[in-house]
């Protein structure tokens, strides 16, 4: 109703949403909510007593899952506090989560996996604007973990036995990259054995209610690609 229009009123906002199989809105505080002309819609026989209990069910079986109806002493969730966060049991998982959800499109030749055991003596170029700023890995609602938990990638690599050289290639790390610094992504890769390129867009360039025209890589980061693979 107020950002597209859709419907003209709370109660047939209310009426649409329900008839469309919406059971939970985010009312951002305010006093007069669609949820609130639920009543007036099923007194007006716009909806029916049993499509709301319907729409209601799976949140209250939600919370019966998350015990909020237990008392505290029955509740496992209870015993959960701040020594939970970021436990090596939790790093681990999100470790293996993250090395099983990889998607690789191509692997020429064998390049990948690299292997510690391969790398000594060798020379990594990791550029890009998100080679090595944790302002922008993390995507629209995550939460953000203390700084020593954030491993980019060229800290990440920094951690091999390799000799590991940098450039953002765009001014301040940015992922829109409207002054990119050929000479500076040129330098790192130069005598480099093994090149590492991250691009991206992040939420400064998309996120909730900002869309993109395209899916182009913003700014000069498809020129900073092709150079740094030159």
């Amino acid at each position: 109703m107020l950002g597209h229009h859709y419907t003209r009123t709370f109660l047939e906002t209310a009426v649409a949403s329900m008839n469309a199989g919406c059971n939970l809105e985010l009312s951002y505080g305010m006093r007069n909510n669609v949820f609130m002309h639920i009543p007036q819609a099923l007194a007006m026989g716009n909806i029916t007593l049993q499509m709301l209990r319907d729409r209601v069910r799976p949140l209250f079986y939600t919370r019966m899952r998350l015990g909020e109806f237990d008392p505290p002493a029955m509740n496992p969730y209870s015993t959960l506090d701040l020594s939970a966060v970021q436990s090596p049991e939790h790093r681990n998982l999100s470790l293996e989560a993250a090395v099983k959800s990889f998607v690789l499109l191509k692997n020429v030749r064998g390049t990948l996996p690299l292997r510690a055991r391969d790398l000594p003596g060798k020379r990594l170029a990791v550029v890009g604007p998100f080679a090595d700023n944790p302002r922008v890995l993390f995507g629209d609602y995550a939460p953000v973990p203390e700084p020593r938990y954030i491993y980019t990638p060229r800290r990440g690599l920094e951690t091999l036995m390799a000799n590991v050289s940098f450039a953002a290639g765009c001014r301040c790390r940015e992922p829109r990259c409207q002054q990119y610094s050929r000479a500076e992504v040129a330098g790192a890769v130069g005598a480099a054995d093994v090149v590492v390129v991250c691009l991206g867009t992040g939420t400064d360039v998309e996120t909730e209610a900002k869309d993109r025209r395209d899916l182009s890589l913003p700014g000069h980061q498809l020129e900073l690609l092709q150079d740094a693979v030159q």
